[in-house]
């Protein structure tokens, strides 16, 4: 059995949405993905990318991504990544795939000297809560995570 990670390609746009798609179905949110291929490809193919897919595949079948990008910390004073979406199919669940996409951020963190790997996790969704506990991550729930979209978004921009 093997497991290999790799960087997306051109051309997986498509691909990448799928995963999008299944991961937004199991969190129960299929009904927020108004992405399409065509912005996908764009934002991981384009003239400057500013996010990164990393592509999981188990006996050379896709069956898992990570899609991350850059953030920066002032009180650090340098970048970290931030994981944005991590999705296994759940037939393959349990042979160790997220670990080891999780582990291809956590290495490119140490090779590039980045101080954090961060990421949300839905409050209902223990079995991921439990997964990453295993790992070592620890929750931060002294933040709360605001949004500012749709309505209020353009109402504020427009002040500007």
């Amino acid at each position: 059995m093997t497991l290999s990670i790799r960087p997306a390609r051109p051309g997986e746009a498509g691909l990448v949405l799928q995963f999008v798609r299944e991961l937004a179905e199991y969190e129960k949110l299929l009904h927020e993905v108004v992405a399409s291929e065509a912005e996908i490809d764009a934002s991981l193919f384009g003239e400057n990318p500013r996010v990164f897919c990393e592509i999981a595949e188990w006996e050379g079948e896709a069956v898992g991504f990570a899609l991350w990008f850059y953030t920066y910390s002032t009180f650090r004073g340098r970048h970290g990544i931030w994981l944005e979406d991590l999705y296994v199919r759940p037939e393959q669940r349990g042979r160790g795939i997220g670990k080891a996409l999780m582990a291809r951020l956590a290495k490119r963190c140490v090779d590039e000297d980045l101080p954090r790997l961060a990421w949300w996790v839905l409050n209902w969704n223990e079995p991921s809560r439990v997964f990453y506990r295993s790992i070592g991550a620890r929750a931060q729930d002294e933040w709360t995570v605001k949004r500012l979209e749709g309505e209020a978004l353009a109402t504020l921009g427009g002040e500007g």
